[in-house]
């Protein structure tokens, strides 16, 4: 494996997810991208979204109130920032990404050639998640490569 991909979201258990995903890089002697995909504006302002509200794991700004894509990709682009910070390694990769999360991992991984996609198992909950399905399940029926599913549950 040459190249692997770690998909974060704003959830708390992303720091796990970004720090197996890289224990397994450097084992691999890979190269690391980071990605996160940014949904539509409403979808963080909404009530359903309140991981972004809690996470402290690598210091990510509150992006709750913002109202404007710009920002959320600023926004976006700081969080990888510090989570590249807290993995102490400069020659990883960030990449942000516009759409649906499963759609554009799966892009993504494609257009980068990666040779396995790394994210947590936690999902949408409640209506949402009957209605559309979790992503990491999106993710896991559409993906060419490999995909390393961390359990992210408490």
């Amino acid at each position: 494996m040459k190249k692997i991909l770690i998909t974060l979201d704003y959830d708390p258990s992303a720091q796990k997810v970004a720090e197996t995903g890289y224990e397994l890089g450097k084992a691999m002697n890979a190269e690391i991208i980071l990605l996160h995909v940014i949904e539509d504006a409403v979808y963080y302002s909404s009530l359903e979204y309140s991981p972004i509200m809690g996470f402290g794991g690598f210091g990510m700004p509150d992006v709750s109130q913002v109202p404007d894509e710009a920002a959320l990709k600023t926004a976006a682009i700081g969080f990888l920032q510090n989570t590249k910070n807290h993995l102490k390694d400069e020659s990883i990769a960030i990449i942000t990404e516009d759409g649906d999360s499963a759609q554009s991992i799966v892009k993504v991984a494609k257009e980068m050639a990666v040779d396995i996609i790394v994210m947590g198992s936690h999902s949408r909950s409640g209506l949402e998640k009957i209605l559309m399905g979790s992503v990491t399940e999106k993710v896991l029926h559409h993906s060419n490569v490999p995909v390393l599913i961390i359990p992210t549950k408490k």
